[in-house]
């Protein structure tokens, strides 16, 4: 039962495989921290990183300098990559909280090795997408607009605006993730401190630990304020992709006003997020040797997780399709025709085949535990949940209730440099992220590796 792969009496894998002291966790995982003990060529892949980090950089400056007409943006089409951006990292960052929040409340223990790196996905997707709509506004320098303040101008918030409801909702969910996150890292943190070997690291790690010193009274503290914020943030989880999908679904624009859109979104920002997980765990538990503690068991369950998710989708798929038809409205035909036959067709098809088709191989138990394959496809997820985001944002505004104003909108260098910008920026935080704070929460695996020992006794 010790052995990797091998099945559990109910005929699952294993969580934690293998039998591990207290000291042999905290070594493993603290060692990664504390002793830099990175696989090759971290740092040579950081630069690669760090070059995607100046592309967006120049493309933000070049943006500001000359003017969002730069990027392909017109009139209809006023929203494109910029959006689609927004409610794509917006959609990543769902994923974390429904690792660590709610299945915690569930008491699902194969989420104790996953949950910190998606915590800390989440909060980088939401700082990634928070910068969307500020670039977006041409004039960056007003953001403070959006806030749900009177402006300079004494001019109240719309508040029947779910514009103004964005903010609220992301600088809610922002604050919580990062207070759940922080949190949880309380009691590693004081691990750290106390097996680290220079005084600049136990200032640090100490600094950041609180005073944390595991007595019994800071453990029962712990457990109330953890949970009472994984509560908050479970509602979380619906609420902000819900307001989201309401920017869209308030417009009287064919194929936006729908009903079906705050589900629709909610469970598309679960599938790419989930796929996130996937494409960041299967590298790291192979490249860090954490085989035996990120086991076959997580990956299969995010698997499932995303055939579930990703089947809801399928369904908001055929409802746009179905409904545009059965309602008799000339344009919504029109719309969805041009959808998939028109000038943006192709990305129609890409999100039809990375969504739908590639998903279907996930109903085979032998691609879920095949780590290359279920890695590959995580990656064409992703990218048909973005070409998802830019299809609904773009397809509609081109084919509007006037057809003498219909347009479409052409992708230039700078919508390229600002999308992979970000992702080389949200990568290269991933990777300072592993490096200076535990990847994995040990005191979690400690607690799982305690239960298997003493249920094995």
């Amino acid at each position: 039962m010790a052995q990797a792969d091998v099945a559990r009496r109910d005929g699952s894998l294993a969580v934690l495989e293998g039998r591990h002291t207290k000291q042999e966790i905290t070594r493993r995982i603290g060692s990664i921290v504390l002793q830099g003990r990175l696989p090759r060529y971290f740092w040579l892949a950081f630069a690669g990183l760090f070059i995607l980090v100046m592309l967006f950089l120049y493309s933000i400056v070049y943006l500001i300098a000359v003017g969002v007409g730069k990027y392909g943006i017109n009139i209809p089409v006023a929203w494109g990559t910029m959006i689609s951006n927004f409610v794509w990292w917006i959609g990543i960052g769902h994923a974390g909280t429904l690792i660590s929040a709610v299945l915690l409340l569930l008491r699902q223990s194969w989420r104790d090795s996953i949950n910190r790196f998606a915590e800390a996905m989440t909060l980088f997707a939401v700082a990634m997408a928070g910068l969307f709509p500020i670039l977006h506004l041409g004039r960056p320098w007003f953001f403070y607009w959006l806030l749900p303040l009177p402006n300079t101008h004494m001019h109240w918030p719309q508040w029947r605006s779910p514009l103004v409801w964005d903010f609220a909702a992301i600088s809610t969910y922002a604050t919580v993730s990062l207070l759940f996150w922080y949190m949880g890292l309380i009691p590693d943190l004081a691990i750290l401190r106390d097996r680290a070997e220079t005084r600049r690291g136990q200032l640090f790690y100490g600094i950041l630990a609180l005073g944390w010193c595991g007595s019994a009274y800071h453990w029962m503290r712990f457990q109330s304020v953890y949970y009472l914020l994984a509560a908050l943030a479970t509602p979380l989880v619906v609420s902000v992709h819900s307001i989201v999908s309401l920017d869209f679904a308030y417009a009287l624009v064919p194929g936006y006003h729908s009903t079906i859109f705050p589900p629709y979104f909610v469970a598309g920002a679960l599938y790419s997020g989930l796929a996130m997980v996937v494409t960041i765990a299967a590298p790291l538990r192979t490249l860090f040797k954490l085989e035996d503690i990120i086991t076959k068991r997580h990956m299969e369950n995010a698997a499932k997780l995303m055939i579930a998710s990703g089947m809801i989708v399928v369904y908001g798929y055929i409802s746009e399709i179905f409904f545009s038809w059965y309602s008799g409205e000339d344009f919504e035909r029109v719309m969805m025709f041009r959808r998939a036959f028109g000038p943006y067709a192709w990305f129609f098809w890409l999100m039809m085949f990375c969504n739908v088709g590639v998903l279907q191989l996930l109903w085979f138990p032998r691609v879920r535990l095949w780590m290359p394959g279920l890695w590959v496809i995580s990656l064409l997820i992703n990218v048909g949940m973005w070409t998802e985001r830019y299809v609904i944002v773009v397809s509609s505004l081109a084919n509007g209730y006037l057809p003498s104003s219909w347009g479409s909108q052409s992708l230039t260098w700078l919508d390229f440099g600002i999308l992979f910008g970000s992702l080389g920026t949200f990568f290269a935080l991933v990777f300072l992220f592993i490096r200076i704070l535990p990847a994995v929460t040990i005191f979690e695996v400690e607690e799982l590796a305690h239960e298997q020992t003493v249920g094995k006794a």
